[in-house]
């Protein structure tokens, strides 16, 4: 498989002949958006999530049959503004290519996952986390039972999220997100969250992490059974 147009050599072409000027007069982000290029930084909160839908709704409404390409690395954050990013992702028509660079976990790792089937990368380095989400209850007697509800209705969620994208049954997803899950980027293949692990190849990664099927010692291998 070749490696994908990751839109960033159509902006450094930009960028060295769109003059010093121009450039002074963008922002990186400006810069980057022209491009088709969204980079995910950083916890996930309303502020930051609202402002990632409004991109993509942006570029969208610009070419809806061009590709957005979606850079991740972010520890996660709120469930809610992660479901308004991913579920935009979702809506959208045009294929989203998304990549893991540095840490993509818990919401991140949802939205890292939920890229165009085909077009979901990990750099040689990076990490994916899953686990289940967290929750603080309080208050009354009923009003912890209605909080206790909705928290295992979510995990319900995330779960059927992670068992779609991925490719794998709902029981592992739920194993496997019982505790942090980290996985390297070829352990992330594996699992089906990422379609493919990205490298320059004129210059082959250097302390390759453990490959695909080779747990480390005393954890089962991402996405096998126990019995």
């Amino acid at each position: 498989m070749g490696r994908p147009d990751s839109g960033l050599g159509e902006w450094m072409a930009a960028s060295a002949s769109g003059g010093y000027s121009r450039q002074r007069q963008m922002g990186l982000g400006d810069l980057l958006l022209e491009n088709r290029i969204i980079f995910l930084d950083g916890p996930i909160h309303d502020a930051s999530a609202n402002l990632i839908v409004m991109k993509l709704l942006f570029l969208q409404a610009e070419n809806r049959h061009q590709d957005i390409h979606f850079y991740v690395n972010s520890p996660g954050g709120s469930v809610t503004a992660t479901m308004a990013i991913y579920d935009t992702m979702q809506f959208l028509q045009c294929d989203i290519a998304t990549y893991c660079v540095g840490l993509a976990a818990s919401g991140g790792a949802i939205v890292l996952a939920g890229g165009t089937k085909g077009k979901r990368y990990c750099l040689p380095h990076g990490k994916v986390m899953i686990h289940q989400p967290y929750g603080e209850v309080g208050g009354q007697v009923s009003d912890i039972e209605i909080q206790a509800r909705d928290i295992l209705d979510t995990r319900r969620v995330l779960n059927e999220i992670l068992a779609h994208h991925c490719n794998q049954p709902i029981e592992i997803i739920a194993r496997d997100t019982e505790r942090d899950y980290y996985m390297n980027a070829y352990q992330a293949k594996d699992y089906g969250i990422v379609d493919e692990v990205l490298s320059n190849p004129k210059k082959p990664p250097v302390g390759i992490p453990i490959p695909a099927n080779k747990p480390v010692e005393g954890e089962s291998a991402p996405g096998t059974t126990v019995s």
